[in-house]
């Protein structure tokens, strides 16, 4: 049966972590690339991180019904899940496996019902998510408190996912997000 994993998360809580995690325990999952509009930043690489694609482009591929979800996330900025991506995944024998936000994770939940295990990932509290983000260094104070304000909207929607990971320590999350996943997969 083609299955697929969802995580989803506020910025800071620990999704790309615990993602990447699972990603390395010989499970049989694949990272499902998501399409975006933004320009890419530093070292990223259309067809590794993401597949970029330009605002014309991304609303053609909306408009020929390539995407499995799409959002406008930002004015002017879309991310979606391309459908020849799960195909691509799902040839291999893989599951896939979604990082996307809290909208996406849902939807994608809607789609595939029992076929999907959704894992939301939450910090202990939006303190200590605050804290994560300012001390990664990467964003200014006026992007932090977009963030939280984003992520206090965020966690509103945990009660929708499956499974809610506290990723307060790191070991415990890695081990709580694991077992699911292998009690989803049996």
């Amino acid at each position: 049966m083609k299955k697929v994993i969802i995580f989803s998360a506020p910025s800071g809580s620990g999704k790309s972590t615990i993602v990447n995690y699972l990603l390395s325990r010989g499970l049989g999952l694949e990272f499902s690339i998501s399409a975006t509009c933004r320009s890419p930043r530093g070292e990223e690489r259309h067809g590794k991180e993401y597949y970029f694609f330009s605002t014309d482009e991304f609303r053609q591929k909306i408009d020929k019904d390539d995407f499995l979800e799409w959002e406008q996330v930002y004015p002017g900025c879309y991310y979606g899940t391309l459908k020849s991506e799960l195909e691509r995944i799902w040839a291999k024998g893989h599951t896939v496996v979604f990082d996307v936000d809290v909208v996406g994770g849902v939807n994608i939940k809607k789609i595939f019902g029992e076929r999907a295990l959704s894992i939301f990932v939450q910090a202990p509290s939006v303190e200590v998510l605050r804290q994560r983000l300012e001390s990664r260094g990467t964003d200014s104070a006026e992007k932090i408190e977009e963030r939280v304000a984003k992520a206090e909207y965020e966690m509103t929607f945990a009660d929708k996912f499956d499974i809610v990971v506290v990723n307060d320590k790191l070991e415990s999350a890695l081990e709580q997000a694991e077992k699911a996943v292998r009690d989803f997969l049996k």
